[in-house]
């Protein structure tokens, strides 16, 4: 609930026509990154309570949108920009954004979650439709016609009947917005849509595909030197000596920086800082606080367990499994994983006169900012994080904690750092998806319904639970890690979207994971679903039915029963049961798989056509056929490369990804230990999107990841009557599930 008093449009009229609350007299915004980056930025609110928090219109009737969440490559920013376009009625290149700039933008929180236009987008949409109502009424008092009388166009307000009008320029005559946002204004009707709904092409591919886009490893400030970070041998080793002796033939060298356990080497250069990085000898303690990776799965069932809670629950207070009828168990699992950003982290940091600038690929640029301030013992308003979009991430890569390591280096430095990771740096020290462990026990009835579900998974809660979301660089230099608590956690809609007489769903929340953890797409949700949608499908073969079938059975949500059924005609769906199977050494199947996201969102459908090759055990997915529902949709070009890459992705994830480490670090160091998915093992991608422009639009991305693995498990399933229950599918992991799969 606000915390602002409502505001009347009418209320805001006065004698004239003046706009008297609403408007104010202050500096143009600034728009230009160069003007944005760095030096002394004009004053303006960044309450997200205020219409100017997230807009401004300039003298010529441009509008600036400042949007707190920002662009990961997943097209949000041209979404936002329709948004605001469609309710100012203005055309969509008169619309420019600044994002997560903690010092210009509200904090509307990190980007995460698939929640940038459920969320933020809402917040904007309702800035700039309080906006255009207000600018409506005070063009009704200045041309003295009725206001149901006129219409916008073009950011021009004239009657309907004909004659002149007066731009929004001319109504504010370069004032600012700065009303209260109206939380229960009315938006504009989805009828009258000229702009959302239709597709459009994503506004910053251009720029990127011919190479003048500028991410943050392009960005260069005056005095600039680099920087490169010499990383422990082991986590939580410690720093016993170190030597630069070597480094100071190097041209272009200038020091080393020491604080605890953190090592840096500062350079003229970029090549010289790489050089001087390998040159220094550092010497690191002894530590094997890692566990067995032969055994993760063994250790997720000995670990400290934090608390246990029920998350789902039907039928009485307990789960009768052990009653009559037919009783089924299965146990899955995920590995670590790490994010695999393509490209490395990378942060400039400049601290001067007591202020401290970081331009940062974080998604969480005001969370850091926070984090910032407590790691260095600086007052939150004397940090300023830019966001500068970097290689893109599904969760919290190593943006933010390289971040954490230049403004480090700044503040010993007297000088603007640039500080790039190398690979190694990368797949090393960025934070992983934590590993998850899922049991499954079910009785059938003798109509082979399931009269009985229970489940237990085995994760952490929160992440980083013990000390909010920490920043390496404080970690290393044993700095303050307080900071914001964690921002999401991984209980959120874990369960089971069917109809079932009887059913548990019981977290034990681990209270450690072996290295340090963040959120990957689809944190929790996506292991969940593999475990769901797996053991429907194991059920659903011991019964001989249709895997399309026993969902339908069990479920009696409309939205998703439509959903299935377009899905069913759309991948051209043939009854399974019980089939013959292929014999020869290439085995065909399909596998469909149904998620509603956290059981309040989003609903997907998919189906995997898979190719599996019984003599390698190499899987090739060949097809994927996605039917999305999430409501109104802003712009479907945008959501299918979502739903394009989020498959592309999690194929990546179930097929080959899995960190590998010994008992002291990471030893995937670079692509060829840590493989991703290659261009000539990307499926074709067919998608049929279901929009409902009357009905609130909610997050696309992770749902889609949430189905993908148990889509291809049951495509393996179906194919060969194999059993995938531990991701990744690689080619070793096929073979001993095709070796303990009886023949029929």
């Amino acid at each position: 609930m606000s915390r602002h008093p409502q505001l009347s449009r009418r209320a805001i009229l006065q004698g004239s026509g003046a706009l008297v609350v609403g408007f104010a007299l202050g500096p143009p915004p600034e728009i230009a990154f160069a003007q944005a980056a760095g030096r002394p930025a004009a004053a303006r609110s960044v309450d997200p309570a205020e219409v100017g928090g997230f807009l401004a219109i300039d003298s010529q009737g441009s509008v600036t949108l400042y949007s707190g969440k920002v662009e990961l490559g997943t097209g949000v920013l041209t979404a936002l920009t329709q948004i605001v376009a469609e309710e100012l009625d203005v055309p969509l290149e008169r619309v420019a954004t600044i994002q997560g700039d903690t010092l210009l933008t509200p904090d509307q929180h990190p980007t995460d979650s698939s929640l940038s236009i459920q969320a933020g987008g809402m917040q904007i949409r309702r800035a700039a439709a309080t906006a255009r109502e207000a600018l409506l009424d005070q063009a009704a008092a200045r041309l003295g016609v009725a206001r149901d009388q006129l219409a916008v166009q073009a950011g021009t307000v004239a009657p309907r009947a004909g004659g002149p009008g007066v731009t929004y320029a001319a109504l504010l005559q370069g004032r600012s917005l700065t009303m209260k946002l109206d939380p229960a204004v009315r938006t504009k009707d989805p009828k009258d849509y000229r702009i959302v709904g239709k597709p459009v092409r994503r506004l910053d591919i251009p720029a990127k595909i011919f190479g003048s886009f500028e991410f943050v490893h392009d960005v260069r400030v005056p005095d600039m030197v680099h920087a490169r970070v010499v990383h422990p041998a082991a986590f939580g080793a410690r720093l016993e000596s170190w030597d630069d002796t070597l480094c100071r033939d190097i041209p272009g060298y200038l020091r080393a920086v020491r604080q605890g356990d953190f090592l840096a080497v500062l350079a003229s250069d970029e090549w010289a800082a790489i050089r001087a990085s390998r040159a220094l000898v550092a010497k690191w303690g002894a530590a094997e606080g890692l566990p067995d990776e032969a055994r993760l799965v063994a250790y997720m069932r000995g670990a400290k367990v934090d608390r246990d809670e029920v998350l789902q629950r039907t039928g009485g207070p307990s789960t009768p499994v052990a009653g009559a009828g037919r009783q089924l168990r299965a146990s899955y699992d995920f590995p670590l994983n790490t994010h695999g950003s393509i490209g490395p982290s990378c942060a400039v940091a400049d601290f001067k006169d007591g202020r401290l600038t970081v331009w940062t690929p974080s998604q969480a640029s005001h969370m850091l900012r926070g984090q910032l301030a407590t790691m260095l013992r600086l007052p939150e308003e004397r940090v300023r994080c830019i966001y500068v979009e970097g290689a893109g991430c599904y969760g919290r890569n190593g943006a933010d904690d390289c971040s954490s390591e230049a403004a480090l280096i700044a503040m010993q430095a007297g000088r603007p750092v640039r500080l790039q990771w190398m690979r190694h740096d990368e797949h090393g020290w960025d934070p992983k998806g934590p590993p998850t462990l899922l049991d499954y026990r079910a009785r059938i009835d003798p109509q082979g319904r399931i009269a009985a579900w229970e489940a237990d998974i085995f994760l952490p809660e929160r992440p980083m639970k013990r000390s909010g979301v920490t920043l390496l660089g404080a970690v290393l230099a044993g700095l303050p890690k307080a900071g914001p608590d964690s921002p999401g956690t991984h209980n959120p809609g874990l369960g089971i979207p069917y109809d079932l007489p009887s059913s548990q769903l019981a977290a034990h929340w681990l209270h450690d994971t072996p290295l340090p953890a963040a959120w990957i797409r689809a944190p929790g949700r996506m292991q969940n679903t593999f475990g769901n949608e797996s053991f429907i499908d194991d059920i659903a073969a011991a019964t001989g039915t249709d895997p399309f079938e026993y969902r339908v059975r069990h479920l009696s949500d409309k939205r998703g029963l439509e959903l299935l059924e377009r899905l069913r005609r759309f991948a051209g769906w043939q009854p399974r049961g019980a089939r013959a199977r292929d014999t020869g050494p290439l085995a065909r199947g399909r596998g469909v798989s149904y998620a509603k996201y956290e059981l309040v969102r989003t609903y997907v459908g998919l189906v995997a056509d898979v190719a599996v090759d019984r003599r390698s055990g190499r899987i090739q997915v060949e097809r994927v056929f996605v039917v999305h529902d999430c409501g109104q949709i802003i712009n479907p070009d945008g959501l299918r490369n979502q739903l394009e890459g989020n498959v592309v992705q999690t194929v990546s994830r179930t097929l080959v990804e899995r960190l590998a480490f010994d008992r002291s670090a990471v030893t995937s160091l670079d692509w060829a230990s840590y493989p991703i998915l290659t261009f000539t093992d990307v499926p074709e991608v067919a998608i049929d999107l279901i929009d409902r422009p009357g009905e609130a639009p909610w997050g696309a991305g992770e749902p889609t990841t949430s189905a993908v693995p148990s889509a291809i498990a049951n495509a393996v399933l179906d194919a060969t009557g194999a059993h995938l229950r531990s991701v990744p599918f690689r080619p070793a992991t096929v073979l001993a599930a095709l070796a303990a799969t009886p023949a029929k």
